[in-house]
């Protein structure tokens, strides 16, 4: 009896616990149809599980800093595209291109970017004049 009541309980916990993963990863928040370009410094490179957070520091129209929160995928599958923990330090100036929040709060999903060194692994070459 206390077997099956152990197990009842474990596949109850699991099972509410798979509903918040797949919820964590919905990307709805994001607004998808839009492309936007943003710059600015390097707060925090947040190398973090489950998802890779950008801290970008972007002046206001006034001249004040304003913090983003850029999302990322996660460590592994940037690992696997080239990023590592140092790809961006605190200080780097950068260019990003996000989805934007659709609420237009100062956050977004990160698509490519630059930064001192060149373009961010996984990010399309800058295009040049054409020949």
């Amino acid at each position: 009896m206390k077997r099956a009541l152990r197990v009842t309980l474990m596949a109850t916990a699991a099972l509410l616990t798979a509903g918040a993963a797949f919820a964590h990863h919905s990307f709805a928040m994001f607004d998808q149809s839009k492309n936007m370009p943003i710059e600015g410094t390097v707060k925090e490179f947040r190398w973090t599980n489950p998802h890779i957070f950008i801290q970008l520091l972007v002046k206001s129209a006034d001249g004040t800093d304003v913090e983003w929160s850029i999302e990322m995928t996660s460590p592994e599958h940037l690992a696997r595209v080239g990023f590592r923990p140092a790809t961006m330090k605190p200080g780097d100036k950068v260019n990003l291109v996000i989805h934007p929040m659709r609420d237009g709060s100062a956050g977004g999903q990160y698509i490519s970017g630059s930064g001192p060194d060149g373009p961010f692994p996984g990010s399309p070459a800058p295009q040049g004049p054409a020949k």
